[in-house]
This record gives structure tokens, sequence and C-alpha cells, in this order.
């Protein structure tokens, strides 16, 4: 694979190219070489798999390194994307960092695994608004891990398939890469319906047999008429996608020997002339369906798709599809936006590429307009992944739109001022409620009046897309602030005593800090603020702040029993010191060790905890996993420190800096001065033009610790440091 891959890369981009590639290789194979994949391959045929799909696609040499590279820094170990940067440029690390989750490049850590997918795809959707490569890549990546999920464990499959349906499929339908999305639809439905997935493909497979067999006839005489016409193009038969075929059959509540499309017939052709003038081979030859012919040349669908759609009836009273298009064409309706760097030779720019992805441009809008990570993500899959109607506007433009979208989604969509001032609307041609429900093919107008000073509230119940419902809320949120704290602070107190809550014993100001902190809000007015203009329900704060109390309450419990334990135990004797330098009441013969969630300095409160089998784990009294220890308080037992005796212990500290040459020798010269000794220290670039240090050293105390905590702080270019 890897020789085939480098020499088709080389008769494509060249030698100089080529030897890029030669390094990524190189450079993927040691990240990867004691990593395999679910079925026991070498780790490294993923990427390598990966960058040949890429290249199939045509794509840029940029594009095919990435692919090789796109795992490294999230399954290699200490690889950053800025060493990306330095061996192969700014362009290939970027396409790599858009495929990286987060957490592995090296930018934040989160508290649950749901919040962590939510950065991640916030990550992803912003990276695909600046490259649209990056999208490429990742779907890539996606069909080659779909391809060989059978190996993979029935949780693991059921996760991906149910994520591939919910996003990388709709978003290989939004990118027009149609033959990518089919097949990343039907492995995955194979996973999550199983017995519906069997039954449909057995109805397929016998239906497909009989009707192939009924129209090889018709694409024999299909060709001989092109021939006589003097159209050069080939035909071929289309099976029906098995999710596509389940997906209609839910929806128009049929069955499969329903179906007009469970086969079609495509002929391709060299030009746009010759598509019509096939049409018109087919249509003397076969009568067309009445209401079927769709021209997506005239009018090609937002995500690149064009083609001629006909049904027509044969000799037998079969009706079948017949879709019609060039070669290029063809390539878009497979590949999509990639088919851009197939049949880029000849464009001067990139403007047909940009007005076809104008949608991208909303997506960066609506990251400016919203703060929640989670509403972003869920913003984009409703309003940009979902079902979505087409409708025109006034001079021909076709807009797509959530199913459900009202001439308010549509005037928003458009511009924001022109949903602001939107009075009201006409579709084709005649007066229609704000709350109609857009169809596909409708022509929309709105008339706008500069009487109307802004949004009404009841419109929030109206617009359908999670965008226009942002800008509303904005201009709310902007235009009648003391209006919205009033409002928000009388709805918090409505909602405490439907709940028989005392707003008095839950606005605490502890507890207020963690929700403002939460909400990204600075001050209770803007908390007030935004529940007045709708961007946070008052049911979600006084739950939080309920929450929060009764978390307070309980470890006010723990406490109380801590204390009750320490009593006690106190009254034990006391008995000579462990080679840790711990002395222990009860039992002077039992192991000890120190807890690695805190790592206990002499000078720290302490406690210690019986395990199983190990001995007495030795924590400080604050250590966030103290909570769970009191679960079982008769396991406690009372250790202090034998201050009398030298002991070195281990201790970490994290130290931000300014990112700038000399900055290591400044912390080290401190370290030095302190007769400090340094066991470990690693240091990594943050994007805001810092460095995260962290420096593990020997101390004896944590008094010694805290000495060596504010000295560095002294240091001009140090913004923290504090112990890990």
């Amino acid at each position: 694979m890897e020789e085939e891959l480098k020499n088709q890369f080389r008769g494509r981009f060249g030698d100089e190219q080529a030897a890029i590639m030669e390094q990524a290789i190189s450079f993927a194979s040691r990240v990867h070489c004691n990593q395999r994949r679910d079925d026991g391959t070498p780790f490294v045929t993923h990427p390598l798999t990966v960058a040949s799909y890429l290249l199939d696609m045509g794509m840029d040499a940029p594009t095919v390194i990435a692919g090789v590279l796109h795992d490294t820094v999230e399954d290699g170990d200490n690889v950053q994307i800025g060493d990306i940067e330095t061996m192969f440029g700014h362009e290939v690390a970027f396409l790599v960092d858009g495929v990286t989750k987060l957490t592995k490049s090296g930018k934040q850590t989160y508290v649950t695994k749901k919040q962590e997918q939510t950065e991640n795809l916030r990550k992803l959707f912003l990276a695909i608004a600046e490259d649209v490569r990056v999208v490429i890549i990742k779907l890539a990546d996606r069909l080659h891990n779909m391809r060989t999920i059978d190996v993979c464990s029935p949780q693991k499959q059921i996760k991906k398939s149910k994520e591939t349906i919910e996003v990388y499929a709709p978003l290989a339908h939004r990118f027009g890469m149609g033959a990518i999305r089919s097949e990343l639809e039907d492995l995955a439905f194979r996973y999550l319906l199983p017995e519906e997935y069997q039954s449909i493909k057995e109805q397929v497979d016998v239906q497909q047999k009989e009707r192939l067999e009924l129209l090889s006839n018709a694409m024999e005489r299909m060709k001989a008429l092109l021939r006589e016409a003097n159209i050069e193009g080939s035909i071929s038969g289309r099976p029906k996608h098995l999710y596509s075929s389940y997906r209609k059959m839910q929806r128009n509540n049929c069955t499969l020997h329903e179906l007009y499309d469970l086969i079609a017939i495509r002929i391709i052709v060299d030009t746009v002339t010759d598509c019509y003038a096939a049409l018109g081979v087919v249509h003397a030859a076969w009568k067309p369906l009445p209401g079927r012919f769709k021209d997506y040349i005239a009018m090609p669908k937002p995500n690149l798709y064009r083609s001629l759609h006909t049904t027509v009836m044969d000799e037998n009273g079969i009706p079948f599809e017949v879709q019609i298009r060039t070669k290029e064409m063809h390539a878009t309706a497979e590949y999509g936006i990639a088919a851009h760097w197939m049949y880029k030779e000849g464009r001067k720019s990139m403007t047909e590429l940009d007005k076809k992805t104008s949608w991208l441009r909303q997506v960066l809008e609506a990251d400016e307009t919203t703060e929640d990570s989670k509403e972003f993500v869920d913003n984009i899959l409703k309003d940009f992944l979902g079902e979505y109607v087409f409708v025109l506007t006034p001079r021909g433009e076709i807009i797509d739109l959530p199913v459900g979208s009202t001439p308010l989604d549509f005037a928003y969509r458009i511009h924001t001022n022109i949903g602001h001032h939107c009075q009201h609307a006409r579709v084709n041609g005649n007066v229609v409620r704000l709350d109609y429900k857009l169809k596909t093919n409708d022509v929309v107008e709105i008339i706008t009046s500069n009487a109307q000073t802004g949004p009404s509230r009841d419109w929030l119940a109206i617009v359908k897309t999670q965008s226009a419902k942002n800008k509303i809320r904005q201009w709310f949120k902007h235009e009648n602030r003391e209006e919205n704290i009033q409002r928000g602070r009388e709805m918090l107190e409505e909602s405490a005593k439907r709940h028989g809550q005392s707003l008095a014993i839950l606005m605490k100001p502890e507890y207020c800090a963690e929700v403002l902190k939460r909400h990204n809000l600075a001050t209770l007015d803007d908390l007030y603020s935004s529940i007045g203009f709708g961007g946070v329900s008052a049911g979600q704060v006084l739950h939080k702040l309920i929450d929060l109390h009764r978390k307070a309450e309980r470890l006010d419990e723990l406490q109380e029993k801590l204390e009750n334990a320490g009593t006690e135990l106190s009254k034990k004797p006391l008995h000579r010191a462990n080679p840790k330098g711990i002395y222990v009441h009860g039992d002077p013969g039992m192991a000890v060790f120190f807890g690695n969630c805190c790592n206990p300095l002499p000078g720290d409160p302490i406690i210690g905890y019986v395990t199983r089998g190990r001995g007495v784990s030795v924590h400080r009294k604050d250590c966030k996993n103290m909570q769970s220890l009191m679960q079982d308080p008769d396991r406690l037992i009372e250790v202090e420190w034998a201050i009398d005796e030298r002991t070195d212990f281990s201790a970490t500290i994290r130290v931000f800096i300014e990112d700038r040459p000399g900055s290591l020798l400044e912390v080290s010269k401190v370290l030095l001065g302190l007769n400090v000794n340094m066991t470990d220290l690693s240091s990594r670039s943050t994007d805001d033009g810092y460095a995260a240090m962290e420096i593990t050293c020997t101390v004896s105390n944590a008094e010694q610790l805290q000495l060596i905590i504010s000295n560095l702080r002294k240091i001009k270019q140090v913004i923290d440091v504090f112990r890990v």
C-alpha cells in the first residue's frame, strides 16, 4: 500500500512534493509504530488508506499529506501541532489541527464526555468554515473507520454509527458528496437497525434483479437511439441505496414495490447540450410520468448537485428513473465539493466554490452570536444538517431551510435587518401569515417597513431555525436591557415559588458565582437580563442553584463526619513512624503510599484511608477525592507527619509564562538559586502567546514548595504558578 501510494502521488504532483510525502509517511510510521487497530493490523494502515481515498478524489497535495498525518497529534505521544507546522508547513498543520480533537491538540480539558464531544464538533465546524478541505479529510477518515467497523465491539459499533448518521452523513450530503453519504448511511443503518436493514436488503436484492432483467432491453435500446442521434455517452444501471429506500418508505408510508426509483438508468454525456438532447431522445421513446421531471442543471441544488431527472414508463408498464448528466456533473454528484480540485484547471479563482458554500459564512456568524457550545452545535445540526426545503427568492436564487421553516426564517437567512424589519410576506404572489410553513419551490418575497422597529417576542414561537431565534434574542438583549433585567428577576422569583424554594437561601454569593461562570456572565444583572430576553431559562438557573445548595449541605455533613472521625481516631495511641515518614494510628505494620490525586507534602493536613490489599492511602484533607472516600468513613484512619525525620518528596508545579526566548532560562535560574533538584520538565506553547511548563522537583515539605512558587511568581514574564 505504501509504495503504491508514493508512486501515485509522485505521478500526479512530481518529485518535489513526493519528497514531502515520503517524509510524512515516514513520520506517521514512527508515531504509530507501536499501535494496532481493532482488527490487529498496524495502525498506520488507516492514515495511509485515508490518504489514498483523498488521492482518488483528486485532492491537492497538502490535503493528501494531511491525510497521512491526520492522527499523529491525536493518537501519537507528545506530538504537537507545532511539530507538524515546523516539518510540513502551516497549511498542512491547519488541516491536521482541524480534524484533531481539542483534548489532543493541547487546548482544553472537559468535565464530561458529552461536553468534550460538543466542543470537538464546534472546533470541527469552525475549521470547516475556514477551509472546506477539513471536512473532506474527516469524511475520508470516517468512511474507512465505518468500512472496518465490523471488528469493533457492539457498543462502539452503535456509538460510531449513531454519530455517523447524525453528523457525518448529513455533512457529506451538505457538501454534495453523494457516494460517500450513501455508503456511510448504509453502513450505519446496518448496525443501528439490523433487522430493518436485513429485511430491506433481501427485498431490494430480489426486486433489483427482476427489474434489471426487465430494463436491460430498455438500456440496449437507449444506447442505439443515442448512437442514431450522434450523442456520445455511457449508460449504466444504478441501484438504490438501502437507507434511502428505508427512509422514503417511512416518510411516504409505502412499501418497497411502490418506489419508482428503486433502480435508475444513468446517462453520462460530454456536454450540457447533449444532456438536453438525450432527454429529448428518452421522452420520444418512452412515455414520461407527469410531475416527475426535475431540471437540476438549470437550477442546481445548493450542495452543487446538477443533473436531469425524469421518470418514464417502459413497454411492460414498469416506471423507471433516468438521470442525465455530464462527466463533470457526475464527478460532482459523487464527490461534491471535492470535485472542484478534479476540474480546477482553467479556473481563475475560488469564486464559484465560495458562492456554493456561502452557508459556511453563516456558521462563523453563528459562532459570533452563540456563547454556549452546545447551543452552537445544535444550531448547525438543526439548521444546516437536517431535512430541508428549497425555496426561491424573487430573482430565482435557491435558499435551503429546515423543514417547517416560515417566511421569518427566510427573512433572517437573507439578512438580520430584513428579519428585524419584516412586516409581512408574499409566497407565490399571495400575502401569507408569518407562521406559514414554506414548501419546496415556493417563491418568497419579504416586505419590510421602517415603522417595524424590531422583532416581536411572539416571533420566537414562530421561527424554526436556531439562527433566527438567536438573532431575535440578541436584539432583545441589546435593545431592552433594563426591561429584561426586571423581567428576568420576576421570572426567576416566580419559578422559585412554583418549586417551593426561597431565593434568599439559594442566591448565596458562592452559588451565584458558579451560575455566572457556567453561562459566561459577569454580573447578576447580566443573568437576569439573559433570563429576560430568553438566552437562558429561569428553570435552568433555578435547578442549578438548587443543585449547588444540596451539594453544599452534603459537603457540610461530610465535613462534620470527618471531624467526628478525627476526634475518635485521635484517642487511639500513636505508633512509630512508617518508612514513608508517616505516623499511623492503630496499626504500625500497615504499608503506606501517597495518593497521586493530591501528592501530600509535610505540612499539609492529611488523613489516611485503609484500602483493600494495598495498605493505607494518604491524602490531603482538602483532596478532591475525599467526598467519595467519605462514603465509607469507617475505613478512615488518622495519620500524621513524622516531622523530625528527613524524607524527600516529589511535587509538580505548573508555570504559565510569556513564550519568548530566555523564559526557560529565567525559571531555571530561580530553581538553581533555591538549590532545587528538578526531576522532570515539559513545556508546550498555547495559542495566545504563552508557554505552559510542568516542573517536577524534589522537596522536603509544603513550606519549601510554597517558597519555590512565590519566588517563581516574582519573574516578570510569569503569569501564574500553582501546585498540580
